[in-house]
């Protein structure tokens, strides 16, 4: 098997979690933990005997993005944490998952597949699109564990996907500064040591990223807020897994961020006060999973801090804490999950004699305990002393090293007092009532394996070498061989004696717990770090909602005017700095002037214009005109583009009309001088714009390599709708995309309430009024054209690859033909158009995604694939052209058919002279264009 078998087996076995636990229900753990166990052995068997084992398939080859993955030891380290321990937590699960176990358990796995996929990227850019999965995983997972879950869910969400755009700044500078998304690549650039400040500032967001994961200071609130998920949640992604992201991003990163002074400056200050405060917290807590959370938060703190200092040993130190953390933490989270379980509570207040009401359970939760105290002679105490021992080495001198110790020293007193508090406040005593072990089992067994894994750990700790110091040695560039093999005595040293002290001090603070409960019973700071999310995550949305403000308004005066004014000002600017010669070079043909003459009576008639409709109508003659100019200077594609679009939108704003005034609302005096202004403005820097920038300007590079190259990349002679479906596919996949998104809002908005009503039937018969003398032009003139124009239609969707025509063109042509049907109908409900619009622009967007996914099988999304059959050159583009035509052609069809509805704004319809009711007044686009003043004069008579 390799490394791309092994994850794709991880996320096989996510998407067949929730099918296995439809029928098995919370069952389905022991299913989810044996593939976990498996997973786990395969990975120990690729494991190679030397270096790093490296596969690579290309995901997004344009980007020089590939889905590289890495074994090295590193990887190892944490992936062995990730499928280990997750399979102990499966088969916990199996016994504490009573509902929605489907969820629950894709979840779970999905979660595993990101974090193995974060631990084996070897490109940057795949690192962090795992790294965001472990965050909507964590999210998903706390927002479904209770009704009151979607507060904590939110803020969590907020503090770690804050982080995600921090590690996505660093990415970002890191692929343009070094040219590769490679991550090996990137950490061995010589950018890290040439150039400081640009290394500092990176460093700085790599260590922020690492820290919002990792809860440490000022970040650290979300993690106990996130204790509101279920216990396997808590053991394994806020114990084990989830938060060992933001260290193993620490870690990856720590030969080359340790080249500016940024770094250790900012782990080492910022794990250890994390280190000191989640131990103080820990302290004042009474709810066991509470005091557990914060002392994650405690030793998430000394790790960070570790880190910092930078050296082998420490690296090794770190290494070896993942291990043991990942042990006693999560054997501590599934130990309060049995107890709460049974119990019913996790409150030690009300917790006594379980050392007697469940002896097996409660001595591997002194196991689990002792090893967080760092008693020896557990795996705890064996990472502690090291931990000390490297930091009294520092680099930084003797001092400064003496200092760190001591600090770590005053952690290391308040995690073994908060771990006695666990065992000295809920073991002795008389026996509580607990519920029956039943079906508890595989509980009990995942908290004594990890806690058993602990203590047995320390004892063989030298052998944990194979697995420790090639982390390590990653880490830090060295070899396996410079580093001292692991080891549970090193005789009677400096971190020896802070180790006793610890121990001292942590048995004192048990002694006198009363006092220390005294002195801890208060308010250490005047707000809580929930609250401060809670505030933040306010204030964000109050943010949002005064700049929502400034533009939340019914007027399109103030929606067109911010784009004017920027339009404007990016033109001016344009001008002023082009160099360009001005003028239109060529001189100034004849047809110009009339084309120009032609724009100009349009204008002016649309600006005079009191009526709705008569602006409409002028508004037209310059699209038209337009589209004739366009034509004349030979961009046939752009000007049927053009002529189409302006026929289409005629009849949909004449569909508009109806449910507008006749005439315009008069506007005072300063608000028509302040529209002229704007108008007149945003005119004259258009032309001054379009002069400057395309007077005489010489063709540009792209435009002879699309000249050139278009043929022979594509097999198309039509530049325009190469572009579109061959080089720039993903723009109009995503314009695709923008129309669906339309179509539905059109859908929401005109059939969110029932269409009631009509206007009145009372004006006198006539050719205008009667529909069906109205439209029998439009009727006869149907029947050949619509035909006509289909065939048209599919003639230019075949023939645009290489003539004017393509996707686009095609649907404004075929619902061209459908709006001459619309026209020519003598009601609404007699229009021919009851086709499904939603489903026709969803199956177009599905058949342009369709067809780059065909791409794939050359490397890249979109990428067209090319064919000779018979003589004929086939594409796939022609494929993606069809989807373009379906989406277009459905939000057209959404737009007539939603629009020729009767208006919920119409009167009720009237009653003939006799008082009997009349029947309703067809509804059609030609009855819609009448004169207003006949269906003015209807509405003021009916009262009468």
């Amino acid at each position: 098997m390799t490394l791309m078998m092994l994850l794709a087996a991880s996320a096989t076995l996510a998407a067949l979690a929730p099918a296995v636990a439809r029928p098995w229900g919370g069952r389905a753990g022991w299913f989810v933990a044996a593939g976990l166990a498996a997973l786990t052995a395969v990975l120990v068997a690729l494991r190679p005997t030397d270096g790093s084992l490296s596969e690579s398939v290309a995901w997004i080859p344009a980007a020089d993005i590939s889905l590289r993955l890495q074994l090295d030891g590193l990887s190892f380290l944490f992936a062995l944490v990730v499928l280990g321990v997750g399979a102990l937590v499966m088969l916990y699960s199996a016994a504490y998952v009573k509902e929605r176990a489907p969820g629950f358990y894709l979840l779970m796995a999905f979660f595993a597949f990101a974090m193995l996929a974060l631990v084996l990227a070897d490109d940057i850019v795949v690192m962090f699109v795992a790294w965001e999965l472990t965050t909507l995983c964590s999210y998903l997972l706390i927002l479904r564990s209770s009704p009151d879950a979607a507060a904590p869910a939110g803020r969590t969400l907020l503090v770690t996907a804050g982080g995600g755009l921090a590690l996505l700044g660093a990415v970002t500078a890191l692929v343009v500064r070094t040219g590769t998304t490679e991550l090996t690549a990137v950490l061995n650039d010589p950018v890290w040591r040439e150039e400081p400040l640009f290394a500092g500032i990176v460093a700085a967001l790599v260590a922020l990223a690492a820290m919002t994961k990792s809860a440490q200071f000022p970040f650290h609130a979300w993690l106990p807020d996130a204790m509101v998920a279920p216990a396997p949640v808590s053991a394994y992604l806020h114990a084990a897994a989830m938060v060992k992201a933001g260290i193993y991003l620490l870690m990856r990163f720590s030969e080359a961020a340790s080249a500016t002074w940024v770094w250790p400056t900012i782990l080492v200050t910022v794990g250890l006060g994390t280190a000191i405060m989640g131990a103080v917290f820990a302290l004042q807590r009474t709810d066991l999973k509470e005091l557990f959370a914060y002392s994650t938060v405690s030793q998430l703190g000394l790790l960070v801090a570790v880190i910092g200092v930078g050296t082998p040993e420490a690296l090794t130190a770190a290494a070896l804490h993942v291990v043991a953390h990942a042990l006693f933490k999560s054997s501590g989270f599934m130990y309060v999950g049995l107890v709460e379980k049974r119990a019913g509570t996790r409150d030690i207040r009300e917790l006594h004699g379980l050392a007697r009401a469940m002896p097996w359970t409660s001595a591997m939760a002194v196991l689990g305990v002792a090893g967080m105290a760092g008693l020896p002679p557990l795996l705890g105490f064996a990472s502690k002393e090291l931990i000390l021992d490297a930091m009294a080495h520092s680099p930084a001198g003797t001092a400064v090293g003496l200092g760190i110790a001591l600090a770590a020293t005053a952690a290391s007193v308040g995690t073994v007092a908060y771990s006695a508090r666990v065992v000295v406040r809920t073991l002795p005593g008389r026996p509580m009532e607990l519920k029956p072990a039943r079906g508890t089992v595989s509980m009990a067994v995942a908290v004594g394996a990890t806690a058993v894994a602990g203590a047995v750990g320390g004892l063989l700790v030298g052998l944990l070498d194979p697995v420790v110091l090639p982390a390590a040695a990653d880490a830090t560039g060295t070899a396996v061989g410079e580093l001292y093999p692991l080891s549970l005595w090193h005789g009677v040293n400096l971190a020896l004696l802070l180790s006793a002290v610890a121990v001292g001090g942590g048995a004192i603070a048990v002694w006198q717990r009363a006092r220390v409960d005294t002195a801890l019973d208060r308010r250490l700071f005047p707000f809580t770090g929930v609250a401060a999310v809670a505030r933040a995550q306010s204030a964000t949305i109050a943010g949002g909602r005064r700049v929502g403000d400034l533009t939340r308004t019914d007027l399109p005066a103030s929606h067109l005017a911010v784009p004017l004014v920027v339009i404007a000002g990016g033109g001016l600017l344009a001008a002023a700095l082009t160099t360009g010669r001005w003028g239109l070079g060529g001189g100034v043909a004849v047809s110009d002037v009339g084309l120009t003459v032609l724009v100009v009576v349009g204008v002016v008639a649309a600006v005079a214009s009191r009526t709705r409709l008569g602006t409409v109508i002028a508004a037209g003659i310059v699209g038209f005109t337009v589209a004739l100019w366009f034509y004349s200077l030979g961009a046939a594609d752009v000007a049927l583009t053009q002529l189409l679009v302006e026929i289409l939108t005629v009849v949909v704003m004449v569909l508009v009309l109806r449910r507008l005034p006749a005439t315009f609302r008069r506007r005072s005096a300063g608000g028509r001088l302040r529209g002229g202004i704007v108008a007149i403005g945003a005119g004259a820097v258009a032309t001054v714009g379009t002069l400057a920038l395309t007077g005489d300007r010489a063709l540009s590079s792209a435009g002879e390599f699309f000249l050139r190259l278009a043929e022979e990349e594509t097999g198309g002679t039509n530049v325009v709708n190469t572009i579109l479906v061959d080089f720039r596919a993903l723009d109009t996949l995503g314009e695709l995309v923008v129309l669906g998104i339309a179509a539905l809002a059109m859908t929401a908005l005109l059939t969110a309430r029932t269409p009631v009503g009509g206007t009145p039937d009372t004006a006198p018969p006539g050719p205008l009024s009667d529909p069906v003398l109205n439209t029998v032009f439009l009727r006869s003139l149907a029947r050949p054209l619509v035909p006509l124009m289909l065939l048209g239609s599919l003639y230019a969707l075949l023939r645009g690859h290489n003539a004017p025509g393509g996707g686009f063109i095609a649907a404004l042509l075929g619902a061209s033909a459908l709006a001459l049907l619309y026209l020519a109908a003598v009601s609404d409900r007699a229009a021919p158009l009851r086709l499904p619009y939603l489903p026709i622009t969803g199956v177009g967007i599905l058949v342009a995604v369709g067809s780059g996914v065909l791409g794939l099988a050359d490397g890249s999304f979109l990428r067209p694939l090319h064919a000779d059959l018979l003589g004929v050159h086939l594409t796939t583009a022609l494929v993606f052209d069809l989807g373009v035509y379906l989406a277009v052609f459905g939000v057209i069809l959404a737009a007539v058919n939603l629009l020729g509805m009767p208006s919920l704004d119409d009167p009720p319809r009237g009653g003939d002279r006799a008082g009997s009711p009349t029947p309703p007044r067809p509804t059609t686009a030609a009855s819609a264009s009448a004169p207003a003043e006949m269906d003015r004069s209807a509405t003021e008579e009916a009262p009468r």
